[in-house]
């Protein structure tokens, strides 16, 4: 679904992406790994068309995204931090994006179904100033995927929740991966990518690291065995240690 070529992008001589390639497949949860500042967030902005590109290739599908012209493919992007509306409830909110992206079908059965797929049908006359953070990411949610993308964003979206919080959205990502979005999860979080992706990218100094399906990931790169230093020791714990069953035991 979308394949980007040799990505360039600097900020002045601050080198962000230094030739990137990345292959995410159609309808499968993508996670896009790498520690904060290593240019994920960029590439986001520039496969949403948010900042252009100093030099390679964007492809959706088979389009190519190109500068200046518009993309029959669509994408919904939420943001680490989403800005909505404090004065508006949720309810008001998704009738301004229905009218924001000119929806054409049943408004009102659209949005009690991006309710009920976020959990968000009892926030839904709330005002949004009283949400808490897990609630603004799932009405962010609700939001992007109001329109009926092809392709999801979502970078950060468990940033700074609670567990509960974390688990909602864990949940409403596996829901949305069931009716065959294709979704990049843009995160640092190792946990919550092996709960919902079906491969991975790693990112690192502006270039793909590792990429590929995780099952053949784990298999590349995974050892069984684990590996003990001991810097501190009194002999009892020596003893209990070399009780394990672990072969070989160097001394």
């Amino acid at each position: 679904m979308v394949t980007i070529r040799n990505l360039q992008k600097s900020y002045g001589s601050y080198k962000v992406l230094d030739g990137l390639y990345m292959d995410i497949p159609e309808g499968e949860v993508y996670g896009f790994l790498g520690k904060n500042g290593c240019g994920k967030t960029t590439t986001m902005n520039i496969l949403c068309n948010v900042i252009p590109k100093d030099g390679g290739d964007v492809i959706l599908g088979s389009e190519y995204a190109a500068e200046g012209e518009e993309s029959r493919i669509k994408i919904g992007y939420l943001p680490e931090t989403p800005s909505l509306f404090g004065y508006m409830n949720g309810f008001e909110y998704l009738k301004y994006i229905a009218a924001c992206c000119k929806y054409g079908g049943d408004i009102n059965k659209r949005i009690d179904e991006v309710l009920e797929i976020t959990g968000m049908r009892d926030g839904a006359k709330r005002r949004i100033k009283g949400y808490s953070r897990g609630m603004n990411q799932r009405l962010g949610i609700a939001s992007i995927i109001f329109d009926h993308p092809h392709i999801l964003v979502l970078d950060e979206p468990t940033s700074a929740l609670d567990p509960e919080g974390r688990a909602d959205i864990m949940n409403v990502i596996r829901q949305l991966s069931t009716m065959g979005c294709t979704i990049i999860l843009c995160t640092h979080i190792l946990s919550d990518v092996e709960k919902v992706a079906g491969s991975i990218g790693i990112l690192k100094d502006g270039r793909m690291a590792v990429e590929g399906k995780i099952s053949d990931i784990v298999a590349r790169y995974s050892r069984n065995e684990i590996e003990i230093r001991l810097y501190r020791t009194d002999e009892k714990s020596v003893e209990a240690i070399k009780a394990m069953e672990c072969l070989p035991l160097v001394d």
